[in-house]
């Protein structure tokens, strides 16, 4: 079955590998016939040779090679990169479809596979692994709004036993001299519990 052009306005870039020539030739057509950017590699060492170049949005891997397997290349990249990935394979007995699940791929595919039912794996993998960068940017953005907060609470709380004020004011007191600095809140609270370790630091 021979799918249809595609019209990807940006062309996702593939990394393609498998040790079988003629299914890398063949998937490796059809996927560049489909509108995407296609590298291939017909073995894991190519691959992890192919990747010191180049970043491809999604690689494509056969679990069963000799020398350097495809989850050995799934390792290499989920340790160094945040390039996801999908297997391919002629295997589909349970043992291999856990480690396939454990080693943080996107997708899983049993061979035999043309490039038509091929493409809305990879689809599906580039959205599930765009989401997975989301969620990892909204919780390091909340990580650092949680630790703001805690700085900037910790702040006022000094504010208000050396001022003798309450929360409202010390706050208002900490933002205005931010404003008349020109820094961050943050910035100044980091400052001020500084100092206020190195006074207590005499005081003791």
């Amino acid at each position: 079955m021979t799918p249809q052009p595609s019209t990807i306005a940006v062309a996702p870039h593939l990394l393609v590998v498998d040790d079988d020539r003629l299914v890398l030739a063949t998937l490796s057509k059809g996927l560049k016939y489909a509108g995407f950017t296609v590298s291939e590699a017909y073995s894991g060492e190519q691959a992890l040779q192919l990747l010191q170049d180049i970043t491809p949005d999604l690689a494509i891997l056969d679990i069963s090679m000799p020398g350097v397997s495809g989850l050995d290349v799934a390792r290499q990249l989920r340790a160094n990169t945040q390039i996801p990935f999908i297997f391919l394979t002629a295997y589909g007995d349970e043992e291999t479809v856990k480690e396939a699940t454990e080693s943080g791929a996107v997708g899983y595919l049993v061979k035999p596979i043309d490039t038509a039912q091929l493409i809305p794996a990879i689809k599906a993998g580039l959205a599930r692994a765009a989401d997975i960068v989301e969620l990892q940017r909204s919780e390091a953005q909340l990580n650092h709004a949680l630790e703001s907060s805690r700085e900037i609470s910790i702040a006022v709380g000094i504010i208000m036993e050396r001022a003798r004020l309450d929360h409202e004011k010390a706050f208002q007191a900490l933002r205005s001299q931010a404003r008349r600095t020109r820094r961050q809140v943050q910035d100044l609270a980091k400052s001020l519990i500084a100092a206020h370790e190195t006074l207590s630091q005499f005081d003791a």
